[in-house]
């Protein structure tokens, strides 16, 4: 399997090189020369697969000859160690549940299986990798975790100062060791234009290789796309799947997944008050906007870093997109209200990026009524206790997994807004250091 840029199609490098890249020195992103049509004998065995059976199954087809198939088994049985759940709420709507991971986020699944292979192209050189992340919230957090202690890798945490949960500050500035947090004093679209100006420059590129594990690094977001496999196969098909999108990556492994023949039948982006792709898919027109903090913080995002390949999987057909995906956003007020409201009518506990996708399941399935649904559950409640608890009126216990930070000490790194201010500081630690 091929990688082509977007920016300059003619452009294109292996799977490993994508990963290790993250992106272009032009700031396009990886992207696979084609989406694979899989067998038909592939879904029929759906039902009886194990998500780890089917990461192996779809990820070797996207790593190709860069990485052997006994590897890719060994890598996804030790990322996908933990549960997915599909939990019915009512008679339409079904809940893919994606928090059961070791910090309670979806995010530990592309984190995971990303330090997998960070992992095994270590073990095929001595030079050092550096792994930028910006983070809205909870993709920090995961890739924290999921790169603790890795040998040879350093991992920058770059988050909005004032803009994330206590708990999810706690997950990126406790850890220490190869863990490094800056506080960057700004949004996160702010953090994520350092990210990629760090990337397509060159201040460090003689002595560690630097590289992003946000998802615009192509092994976080094909991992996405297995869990859509593997609920699909539980629920049967012709279901909508409504998923709540911020940077846009999670909902493009769906339409991946979708259009190697899964039977998805329609999607819904649903997002929070930062409105670009719902606005999109109204109109027609794309514009980028400054993000607007909500809170559901990890989707405050006002130039979604995937959009562009959102866009590709449809062959940059707005038909085709508006044919296949349907966009709702709702505000502060209503997300409240409707976590209050679905605990109380179903006694299902929702977060608020849960919320906003179960909004947008309620809000295609009013006009399809005889549609079934899924919306995605991305992120454990205890997460937003502060956000939740007044709403239901209940305490929400706090997962085990999660106990451990709540006692950290912080240790973060203050830095100003401005792509020069990292470049200069990763300059000094790798260069000058």
């Amino acid at each position: 399997m091929k990688y082509y840029n977007l920016k300059d199609p003619q452009v294109t490098t292996g799977f490993r090189e994508a990963v290790e890249r993250g992106i272009s020195p032009d700031m396009g992103l990886f992207m696979p020369e084609r989406i694979p049509r899989l067998d038909d004998s592939f879904f029929r065995r759906l039902p009886l697969l194990t998500l780890p059976e089917i990461g192996m199954e779809v990820g070797s087809i996207y790593a190709g000859k860069d990485m052997p198939h006994d590897v890719m088994r060994q890598i996804c049985e030790e990322a996908f160690n933990f549960p997915v759940v599909v939990r019915q709420v009512d008679e339409r709507k079904q809940a893919l549940e994606l928090f059961h991971g070791p910090t309670a986020a979806f995010k530990d699944f592309g984190a995971r299986f990303m330090a997998g292979c960070f992992r095994y192209f270590s073990s095929r050189d001595d030079k050092r990798r550096v792994v930028l992340v910006a983070t809205s919230g909870d993709t920090g957090g995961a890739i924290a975790s999921s790169f603790l202690g890795v040998e040879g890798v350093d991992v920058i945490i770059l988050y909005p100062s004032g803009k994330v949960s206590s708990l999810q500050e706690n997950q990126l500035t406790t850890l220490g060791q190869n863990i490094t947090a800056i506080e960057v004093e700004g949004s996160f679209d702010d953090c994520q234009a350092m990210v990629k100006s760090a990337l397509s420059g060159s201040v460090t590129q003689t002595r560690v290789k630097l590289t992003s594990a946000n998802s615009i690094n192509i092994a976080r977001l094909i991992p996405q796309s297995f869990y859509y496999y593997y609920a699909i196969g539980r629920v049967g098909n012709g279901k909508v799947v409504s998923v709540p999108s911020g940077n846009f990556g999670n909902i493009t492994a769906a339409a991946m997944a979708r259009r190697s023949g899964l039977g998805i039948d329609r999607l819904v982006a649903a997002t929070n008050i930062n409105r670009v792709v719902p606005d999109y898919l109204e109109t027609g027109f794309y514009a980028p906007a400054v993000s607007v903090a909500t809170i559901a913080n990890a989707m405050d995002v006002g130039n979604p870093g995937n959009f562009d390949r959102f866009s590709t999987v449809f062959d940059n057909d707005y038909g085709t997109i508006t044919g296949a995906v349907s966009g709702y956003w709702f505000d502060d007020c209503l997300i409240r209200e409707h976590i209050g409201r679905e605990y109380r009518r179903t006694d299902y506990l929702l977060d608020p990026h849960g919320a906003v996708a179960s909004l947008g399941l309620d809000a295609y399935l009013k006009h399809h009524p005889g549609s079934t649904g899924i919306f995605v559950a991305t992120a454990h409640p205890a997460k937003f206790r502060d956000i939740v608890e007044p709403l239901i009126g209940q305490t929400v216990k706090i997962p085990d997994s999660l106990m451990t930070f709540l006692a950290g000490m912080k240790q973060s790194v203050m830095m100003k807004a401005g792509p020069q201010n990292l470049e200069e500081y990763l300059a000094d630690r790798y260069q000058n250091g």
